[in-house]
């Protein structure tokens, strides 16, 4: 199958296709063989239309349970390890032969919540993706489950999706899950209407979101949403959709009008310094509190620079280079930002006039609506 890209290519060009677990499972938790070929068979169409594509892959215990049943000596954390690393090898085989048959090229990237937390090893992943990409292979990434401990995993595979999606500077990010989209109300009910379409500046869609995790993925529709909110917010498109359809992914990127959830993106794209800091909450190591003359000159119009002369207090030990956390007096999250001081130095010119900033501006997002946020 053969398309016209030349309306849709800016769209598409490079996207970033999640897999979850509700869609690469059966019933009994075991791999579902037959499924992920009908996605490899859409993923190879993109393929030969130029359409560069990275996938991100839920499955590796789902696989492992197909090989193995634990020792109940094990303890559910160890043999959830042991699954994952026994069905990592199976699901890169499976889809390496799948690919395979289409002449296709695949290559496994294993990823860890602190493989984007330093800078060096985010832009070493950064440059192997895009090599592959260069040699027209496959990347297939997933979390390194293995290795992986409770509080530094990622909240699912959505998460990391939005986090590769940001770093490769995607057009297009494609969650498939077992559902349409997002609903008014619950899906297969009655009455029950699919949200097409989400706005950058919509914040009414949550309502209607259910707090229920599915029993294979680790997330759930409200952790979907969140991501998708953020990454549109970046200038990327995202399409919630159901990957138990068959051609779902050649289906969107035709065009057709198939059910799914598009989150519009934003018409101004982030730099990808001020990407990466946008998606280091969690590997913040400090806190800097600032005082009000200082948070609404963060919060103007104009770019503005954090300087050390508007600084009230601050909390934990830091590098230079490392994210800090920017907050007001009133316990406000202000934004992200990338230090020029070490926390020791910083401390000692707290409420100082000095001639570096300890963030600046070039390294530094703030949390509002998108208009004022392009502004730093």
């Amino acid at each position: 199958m053969s398309f016209d890209l030349k309306n849709r290519k800016s769209e598409f060009s490079r996207i970033t296709v999640k897999i979850g677990s509700n869609v690469v499972t059966q019933d009994d938790g075991t791999l579902n063989n037959w499924r992920i070929s009908r996605i490899v068979e859409d993923v190879a169409i993109l393929f030969r239309n130029g359409i560069e594509v990275i996938i991100v892959t839920s499955g590796a215990v789902a696989a492992g349970r197909g090989e193995l049943v634990p020792s109940k000596k094990t303890n559910e954390i160890a043999a959830k390890q042991v699954l994952a690393a026994i069905g990592q090898v199976k699901l890169m085989a499976t889809y390496q032969y799948l690919f395979g048959k289409y002449g296709i090229k695949v290559g496994q990237v294993l990823a860890t919540k602190e493989s984007f937390s330093d800078r060096r090893h985010y832009l070493n992943m950064k440059n192997c993706i895009s090599a592959m990409l260069e040699n027209h292979v496959i990347p297939v990434v997933n979390e390194n489950d293995t290795i992986s401990i409770n509080e530094l995993m990622f909240t699912d595979n959505d998460e990391l999706s939005g986090l590769i999606s940001s770093m490769m500077d995607c057009k297009s990010l494609i969650i498939l899950s077992n559902v349409d989209g997002i609903f008014k109300g619950v899906p297969g009910q009655s009455g029950s209407e699919l949200i097409k379409e989400v706005l950058a500046n919509s914040d009414d869609v949550v309502k209607y979101i259910s707090g229920d995790r599915s029993e294979t993925g680790r997330g759930g529709m409200i952790t979907k949403y969140l991501n998708a909110r953020k990454i549109a917010s970046e200038g990327i498109s995202v399409f919630i959709a159901n990957g138990l359809r068959d051609s779902i992914l050649t289906d969107i990127i035709r065009g057709k009008d198939v059910p799914c959830t598009k989150f519009v993106p934003a018409e101004k794209h982030k730099k990808s310094i001020k990407k990466w800091i946008a998606h280091s909450e969690t590997f913040t190591r400090g806190e800097v509190i600032i005082n009000g003359g200082a948070r609404d000159a963060l919060l103007g119009n104009k770019a503005s620079s954090l300087l050390l002369i508007g600084v009230t207090g601050i909390s934990g030990l830091f590098k230079k280079g490392d994210i800090v956390k920017i907050i007001s007096e009133d316990g406000e999250v202000i934004g992200l930002g990338k230090s020029e001081y070490d926390s020791e130095k910083a401390k000692m010119y707290i409420g100082q006039k000095c001639n570096k900033p300890l963030v600046h501006y070039n390294y530094l997002v703030i949390n509002q609506k998108e208009g004022a946020e392009s502004a730093v």
